[in-house]
C-alpha cells in the first residue's frame, strides 16, 4: 500500500465540494412538479417528494407552480359557472359567490352612486 503524504491528502480535500450538490431541474421533473400543482398538492409536499427544499422549488420551478395553480383555478371557476348556469337555490349561491369573490359584490357595502 503507497504511503500517501500531507499534501496530497489536504489537497484532496479541498477540491471536493461542500454540502449538496446544486439541483438540476430536467423536464420530467419541471412536468411533474406542474400536475402535482395542477391538483392543489401543497408545496411543501412537492418539495419533499422531489427531494429539495421549498425555498428551492420555488426558485428553480416558478413558472411550473404558477401555470398549475392557474389550471386548478380556471378548472373551479368552470365548475362554479357551470352550476350557476343551473336554477334553483345552489345556482343562486354560487353566482352570489362568484360575484362576491371575483368581482368584490357585498351586500353590506353602500349602493353605487346614481
Amino acid at each position: 500500500m503507497p504511503k500517501r503524504d500531507y499534501f496530497s491528502t489536504v489537497m484532496e480535500n479541498a477540491a471536493r465540494q461542500r454540502g449538496r450538490p446544486a439541483h438540476e431541474p430536467d423536464a420530467i421533473t419541471r412536468r411533474f412538479v406542474e400536475v402535482m400543482a395542477g391538483v392543489a398538492l401543497p408545496q411543501a409536499e412537492i418539495a419533499a417528494v422531489i427531494g429539495v427544499t421549498e425555498p428551492t422549488l420555488r426558485r428553480h420551478y416558478r413558472c411550473e407552480l404558477n401555470r398549475g395553480t392557474a389550471r386548478v383555478e380556471a378548472k373551479l371557476v368552470t365548475n362554479l359557472l357551470t352550476i350557476a348556469n343551473g336554477t334553483g337555490g345552489t345556482a343562486l349561491k354560487a353566482i352570489i359567490f362568484a360575484l362576491q369573490c371575483r368581482f368584490g359584490w357585498s351586500k353590506y357595502s353602500p349602493p353605487p352612486p346614481r
